[in-house]
This record gives structure tokens, C-alpha cells and sequence, in this order.
């Protein structure tokens, strides 16, 4: 993989970085707190893992009908994704706790995903965290299947109608992540990531598998043995859970990253983007419904991601007090702060830069 940097040529662009740093760090340290997580932590925890848990249990241990166990299914899939937002996020990125054995072990709620912790932090922390909206760098825009999400793609006639569709496929996010973990690591162990993070290559794939293993032995199997239902049935209820949990999490991300106003640039030839990285990450990057505090609380704090790019060590509890503060900065810098005021904003302008990138004229924009 080739090695990108960033040298900016605008001269507001590192005194930026430096000042909102240094702001961001003048507001823990006057009111004497910790930037990770606190008690309202804790409790998000304890409800997401409930959320996830309690409707497993009960289809396990009480009798019911086809249709209420997968209404409970459903909810499964709505705690699953509140797991991953809401817990596992910020733990991956040491900011759940002060404490490495704490992060550390609320980052292994990844594997209620189905999925890889390893894989995650490569992907999201190294990759999408330090080169955001590149294409061919940060996965998370790489078109999958039917869904083109980078400008710089190439365009295919299936795209034309993406907006329509892509809701459908962000959908099998985190199931198609069963498998498509396996590829994924073989590739982060032939560019070197999986070394660079200090692992070996084939412990990593023995972990994983096992751990795939394990999962899907409680989760098929369990109900397959333990309920009434056949086997088809509890496969039907597996998909709708990851199904819901897929379009949720998909859906949160994108709306952070592929809306009208955040940038998709290039590296030039000789690998350099012309940006110092605070101001990469903030044109890249958009807020949205920050002051709906329900959708907050269960998104964790995902609907505040210029805070989270500019800060990823600080949990996002903190993200509300501290967005005022990073807005005023760009603000100052005329750097342009990329804000939907509500989530149907966001899903409104996501679905128009759908079919924007779905469009010939999304190319020859390019």
C-alpha cells in the first residue's frame, strides 16, 4: 500500500489543528474530568446489552408463536447495532475507560457482531480514521456490489438506482462480515497491517475462526436445539436480526461521510494530499441531529463524527459539550463545518448524493 501524507498549502490549515487541539484540551483540564467514558457510559452499556440479550433468552426459555419470536429478533438487532455504536466503538478506540483491561474487554463485545476485533481496528481505526473519504484507502467508501459510494469508482449502469436499492444491501453489513472477514485479514496479512499491528497472521486466523465458530454454535445452534422452531425458521430469524442491525449501522456511517458537502479527494502522483489532516478530516467528515438527544444517546455519539475524527481518544459522551467549541474553531479558520440539523436531513441528502454518484455526471464531476 502506498504511504500518503498530508502537506498543506493553505496557510490556515495547521494552526487549525493546533488551536482546537488546544481548546478541546483547555475544557477537560479547567473542569478537572476525564475525557473517556463516565457513569452515563456505563448505563448505555448495561441497556444495549440488555436490548441484546434479554429477547435471545427469552425465545431460548419461553414458549411463543413464529411471529413474536421474531419481533424479538428484530429488537435483538436493534441491541446489536447499540452494542457496536454505543460500546464497542468507543472501547476499540481506548476511549470507553482510562483503563486498557476495560477497553479491551468491551471491544470484545465486537464478537457479538459475528464479526473480528482485529479486522475492525485495521479497517476503521488505521485506515478510514487516517485516510477518510480516499478512495482505495478508506474501505469504507469502496463501492460494494450495487452501491457506488466514491466519486472516483468506476461507474456502472446498476448504480443508476442506488438510492433505491442501497438500503436494502447496507442491510447484510454485518452477515456478509462472517465471511467476507476471512478475505478481508488474508489481505491486511499480505500488505503487511496484520505485522504492523503486532499479530501473527495465522493465530489470528485460527482466533477467528473459532471464535466464528463459537458464535454461530449460540446463536443457530442453541435455538435449533433448545426452541420449537426448525431449523429454516431459525435461520430466517438470524438474517432479520443481522439484516436490522446492518442497515442501522450502515445507514449511521454513511450519513457521516457520503452526504452533500463532504469531500472525496486525491492524493497526487507523488501520494500527498494537498491538506493539513485536522482540516482533512473535518471536510470529509459531517455532523447531524446534534440536538437529538435520543438518537445520541443510542447512535453513540456516532452523529457527532467531525468530534470523533478530530478526537477519537475522547468517549463520546463529551462529544455535545465539545462540538461548540470545535465549530467556533473552524469557524474562525473559515473552515467550512459540515452540519445536517436533523436526522431526516442527513437521510435526505445521503440518498441525493446516492443518486448523484449513481449519475454520469457524478464522473465527469469527479
Amino acid at each position: 500500500m502506498k504511504v500518503i501524507k498530508f502537506a498543506s498549502s493553505q496557510a490556515p490549515a495547521i494552526p487549525f489543528g493546533t488551536a482546537v487541539r488546544e481548546r478541546v484540551n483547555a475544557y477537560f483540564r479547567e473542569r478537572g474530568i476525564s475525557p473517556k467514558g463516565n457513569h452515563i457510559l456505563v448505563a448505555q452499556t448495561l441497556i444495549h446489552l440488555a436490548f441484546y440479550f434479554i429477547p435471545f433468552v427469552l425465545i431460548l426459555t419461553v414458549p411463543m408463536g413464529v411471529w413474536p419470536a421474531m419481533g424479538l429478533m428484530v429488537v435483538m438487532g436493534i441491541g446489536t447495532a447499540g452494542v457496536g455504536m454505543g460500546v464497542m466503538h468507543d472501547a476499540a478506540h481506548g476511549s470507553y475507560s482510562d483503563k486498557n483491561w476495560i477497553n479491551n474487554m468491551m471491544a470484545r463485545t465486537m464478537y457479538i457482531l459475528g464479526s473480528n476485533l482485529l479486522n475492525w481496528k485495521i479497517q476503521h481505526n488505521v485506515l478510514h480514521h487516517t485516510y477518510t473519504n480516499i478512495a482505495e484507502y478508506d474501505e469504507d467508501i469502496n463501492s460494494k456490489g450495487p452501491i457506488r459510494l466514491s466519486e472516483h469508482a468506476p461507474l456502472k449502469p446498476i448504480h443508476r438506482y442506488q438510492h433505491i436499492h442501497a438500503f436494502f444491501f447496507y442491510g447484510l453489513l454485518t452477515l456478509s462480515k462472517l465471511v467476507k472477514d476471512f478475505t478481508q485479514l488474508a489481505e491486511y496479512n499480505r500488505n503487511g497491517l496484520t505485522r504492523q499491528m503486532h499479530k501473527k497472521p495465522g493465530i489470528e486466523y485460527t482466533k477467528m475462526l473459532l471464535a466464528k465458530l463459537f458464535y454461530l454454535s449460540i446463536f443457530i445452534g442453541l435455538p435449533i436445539l433448545l426452541t420449537p422452531f426448525t431449523w429454516w425458521q431459525v435461520l430466517i430469524g438470524f438474517f432479520i436480526m443481522h439484516w436490522t442491525a446492518g442497515c442501522i449501522l450502515s445507514t449511521i456511517f454513511q450519513l457521516a461521510h457520503v452526504v452533500e458537502g463532504a469531500d472525496q479527494p486525491l492524493p497526487d502522483d507523488n501520494g500527498i494530499v494537498d491538506n493539513d489532516w485536522a482540516v482533512h478530516e473535518l471536510l470529509t467528515t459531517a455532523n447531524f441531529a446534534r440536538k437529538n438527544v435520543i438518537l445520541n444517546w443510542y447512535v453513540g455519539g456516532l452523529n457527532f463524527q467531525i468530534e470523533h475524527h478530530l478526537f477519537p481518544n475522547i468517549s463520546h459522551v463529551h462529544y455535545p459539550d465539545i462540538s461548540p467549541i470545535v465549530e467556533q474553531v473552524a469557524t474562525e479558520y473559515g473552515l467550512h463545518y459540515n452540519v445536517k440539523p436533523t436526522f431526516r436531513d442527513a437521510l435526505k441528502s445521503h440518498i441525493r448524493r446516492l443518486k448523484a454518484l449513481g449519475q454520469p455526471a457524478a464522473v465527469q464531476a469527479a
